[in-house]
């Protein structure tokens, strides 16, 4: 059965539009011919850093050829067993929507995987008193060390707002970019 995984990458050369495309271009090619798709690549506004997400069934397969393809990249990090929560795959597979922001936070170690989901499906009822917020999707690390939550949103704020309605920290907030 495939399973779905994060890699995070930073580019060696300067941070731009066109370096992130070309990064993203590579991702895809490094895949071809291997039993993995690229699911989704996200890109931070500042170019600085690339979110994709991979659907294989065995890291192993694509991690090497990862490592021998990306020699222009500073920091490659994953790949990193990761679950949806809160959206379809199929529906992202389809509709290859992007977010406008992303929202990272590290998962304190006590907490598990069923808290996590537990405390996910209990405070989600509560975005609805941040109505101008969408909240989009989560992949959360199987080692429960982080998650990447995706919204639309006007601005940080309304993202803050948000997150204190859930009860749910902010390590990092990233606008996102276009960048495919």
């Amino acid at each position: 059965m495939s399973k779905l995984y994060l890699v995070e990458f930073t580019p060696e050369a300067e941070a731009s539009k066109e370096t992130a495309e070309s990064i993203i271009e590579s991702a895809h090619k490094a895949l071809e011919g291997l039993d993995a798709e690229v699911i989704e690549t996200q890109v931070t506004s500042d170019f600085k850093i690339i979110y994709a997400i991979l659907e294989a069934d065995n890291p192993a397969v694509f991690a090497q050829s990862y490592k021998d393809t990306f020699r222009g990249v500073a920091g490659l990090e994953g790949p990193d067993e990761v679950r949806l929560v809160g959206a379809d795959l199929e529906d992202i597979k389809k509709l290859k929507t992007s977010a406008e922001y992303l929202i990272e936070w590290d998962i304190p170690a006590e907490i598990t995987m069923d808290q996590y989901l537990a405390r996910k499906k209990q405070n989600s009822p509560n975005y609805a008193k941040v109505p101008e917020v969408s909240f989009l999707r989560t992949y959360v690390r199987e080692d429960t060390a982080k998650c990447l939550c995706f919204y639309d949103a006007p601005d940080e704020e309304a993202l803050k707002r948000a997150r204190a309605a859930v009860n749910t920290p902010i390590d990092r907030i990233f606008k996102l970019n276009e960048a495919k």
